[in-house]
């Protein structure tokens, strides 16, 4: 049977029970259809890069699936059917991956530094003393006048 990656999107306001739920009615569409789901990584609620119908954060879920193309495509028109979920995508691919994600590594290792990445203030940089800015010319003073008179 084919193997498939599928990530989906669901809404900012739903609870992560209400993303689990879900997650279970998607692996009873795949078992009903002959298929089954593997690994699911629940990846959190994360910002998005622009506004998908009035929401700018998204709970991110990705599914390892191992099912006939007739079970993925009944599960994808399920997904468009509901209106919870904001954007899926479906791979096929050679191989699941064994370990966790690129995603649940990253979240491990920020767990371990404590989030600091984010706020920077308390990394110390030391002293970078006087810097050489090299030979610049002098910067011009802009005028009020516009260049075009």
């Amino acid at each position: 049977m084919p193997l498939y990656e599928h990530v989906f999107l669901a809404r900012q306001d739903m609870s992560s029970q209400q993303v689990e739920s879900l997650v279970d009615q998607l692996k009873s569409v795949v078992a009903d259809n002959g298929g089954e789901v593997g690994k699911v990584e629940y990846w959190g609620l994360k910002s998005i890069a622009f506004r998908l119908r009035k929401n700018r954060k998204a709970h991110y879920t990705l599914m390892n699936v191992t099912a006939p193309p007739e079970a993925v495509f009944e599960m994808e028109r399920q997904m468009r059917i509901n209106e919870d979920v904001l954007r899926y995508l479906t791979l096929r691919v050679d191989e699941h991956e064994t370990e966790p994600s690129v995603m649940m590594q990253k979240r491990d290792r920020d767990d371990r530094r404590g989030g600091r990445d984010r706020d920077r203030g308390d990394r110390d940089r030391g002293d970078r003393g006087d810097r050489d800015r090299g030979d610049r010319p002098p910067r011009r003073e802009s005028s009020s006048e516009g260049e075009n008179s």
